[in-house]
């Protein structure tokens, strides 16, 4: 396959399901994991006699993301109803909306590995209710319904056609999933389906500027997933041109399991839906003032965030990248910050140790073990020489375990450094007696030497003494 030959042309459509105490058209609640069909009620089943009523909740998130991504908040927006028969669609239709969506065109900038930014543009962001799930594999030869998700609020967000490799999807899908998380309109939880990602994927010539025939690939919830399911997908689509055959319009599943896409059904176009305003909803209206307020409720965004702990802290571009993505681990490095006085420390720490740990046992942040507090006490017995980085680590796994403070921990295990000087002595002098021939090797010159010695002493010492006194120690008492 000549890959170089063909650009990929990707946008995505992302699907956030906003964290409202009750669903977008009615008063039943949003809860993961409750009993199958518990959380829906007359309204969400589309029962007759009854009317949706709009959550303003929904409206106000929908209003803050769009002011985020710098968009056109349009004071004039319709709900429309989206036809089209399945069984988790009790109704018959999904209220959506269509040509008048809330949020107009905005963009977002993504960085890229090479350490360059791209903007991507963004087409619009409109709100609607979610369908209900299919199981397939609860009952033999049987689909089960839960209509729990039916009417829970969400927000699509679609992308303009700007992205141009799975990479780049993946980074613009976890930069909205950062901003989401910032903005707390999401909790970003994949595994509970809270984001969802449609992609829009075509090929053509490099250097031409006709689009290609797209397929979409629905419902991919990883930020690996997509990036595999894109490049499976462009891979596939240069095979049947490259054999002479056209790509058809159609919607795909991808199977992580074996690392392909499939088909679902051939793509609809707009039309297919028959889309018309939804008769039992007003236009929505909105105010500047109401606009306004919810401007001045915007938090330091990720971007901002980033630039700050650069200039505040002297964190490198990576580093602060990394940090700002999560809202709760950039939480955790300032408090950190703030008691332990070494940003650069603090920051190895979080993303080596903490998160290592958080990664360990599946945990949030927020159910960290070790506190920021705790965690800067453990930095400053660094640099108070009482810890070496290796006891540190240690005693941040007991810390871990036990969930005691450091100054416990070093008592109970015995992890303090050893710095006294005439105790470091009196090892050196004992290791180089014992071993005279690297002795006399390294006083010809042969300064490799040093490292076995280094390596006798600290084992002499359970790895306690200080090294930066063991290497200073050792060169003044071997000559």
């Amino acid at each position: 396959m000549h890959e170089n030959k063909w650009e990929m042309v990707i946008g995505l459509e992302v699907h956030v399901q906003l964290a409202t105490q009750s669903k977008i058209f009615s008063g039943a609640p949003v809860k993961f994991g409750e009993p199958p069909n518990s959380q829906a009620c007359a309204v969400d089943l589309g029962l007759p006699g009854v009317l949706p009523v709009l959550n303003e909740e929904a409206v106000k998130m929908a209003i803050l993301f769009g002011l985020a991504i710098g968009a056109k908040i349009n004071t004039h927006s319709i709900f429309d109803r989206k036809n089209y028969f399945y069984p988790d669609l009790p109704k018959g239709y999904q209220i959506s909306q269509f040509e008048y969506p809330i949020v107009g065109t905005g963009s977002l900038t993504i960085d890229l590995e090479n350490g360059d930014s791209k903007t991507i543009g963004i087409t619009r962001a409109h709100l609607e209710e979610d369908a209900g799930k299919s199981i397939h594999d609860a009952y033999p030869g049987m689909t089960a319904i839960d209509l729990n998700r039916t009417g829970t609020p969400l927000l699509e967000i679609v992308s303009d056609p700007d992205l141009r490799s799975p990479e780049e999807a993946s980074a613009y899908f976890r930069k909205l999933a950062s901003l989401v998380s910032y903005l707390k309109i999401c909790d970003g939880d994949m595994s509970q389906g809270s984001m969802r990602c449609d992609a829009n994927v075509s090929i053509r010539e490099s250097g031409s500027n006709k689009l290609g025939q797209r397929t979409e690939i629905k419902n991919v919830n990883s930020f690996r997933f997509i990036e595999k399911a894109i490049s499976y997908e462009v891979n596939r689509q240069i095979t049947i041109v490259e054999s002479g055959h056209l790509i058809k319009q159609e919607t795909l599943l991808y199977d992580s399991e074996i690392d392909e896409t499939r088909p679902m059904r051939s793509k609809e176009y707009s039309n297919d839906y028959r889309y018309f305003p939804d008769p039992d909803l007003l236009p929505l209206k909105l105010s500047e003032e109401l606009i306004n307020s919810i401007k001045n409720k915007l938090p330091e965004l990720p971007e901002f965030r980033q630039e700050r702990f650069i200039q505040e802290y002297g964190l490198t571009i990576y580093d602060a990248s990394w940090l700002v993505e999560d809202p709760e681990l950039a939480d955790f490095f300032e408090a950190t910050t703030e008691s332990s006085n070494n940003a650069k420390l603090t920051a190895n720490w979080v993303m080596g140790e903490l998160i290592a740990a958080l990664n360990r046992e599946e945990l949030k942040v927020s159910e960290s073990r070790i506190s920021p507090e705790e965690l800067a006490e453990l930095i400053l017995r660094i640099t108070d020489g009482t810890l070496s980085s290796k006891l540190a680590k240690t005693a941040f796994e007991k810390m871990w375990e036990e969930e005691k403070p450091v100054d416990d921990i070093i008592e109970i295990y015995g992890l303090e450094q050893v710095s006294d000087d005439d105790e470091i002595k009196a090892i050196i002098k004992e290791v180089l007696e014992s071993n005279p021939k690297q002795v006399e090797q390294f006083r010809q010159g042969k300064e490799k030497v040093l490292g076995f010695f280094v390596g006798k002493i600290m084992q002499a010492t359970n790895g306690k003494a200080n090294p930066q006194q063991v290497n200073t120690l050792l060169r003044i008492l071997i000559k």
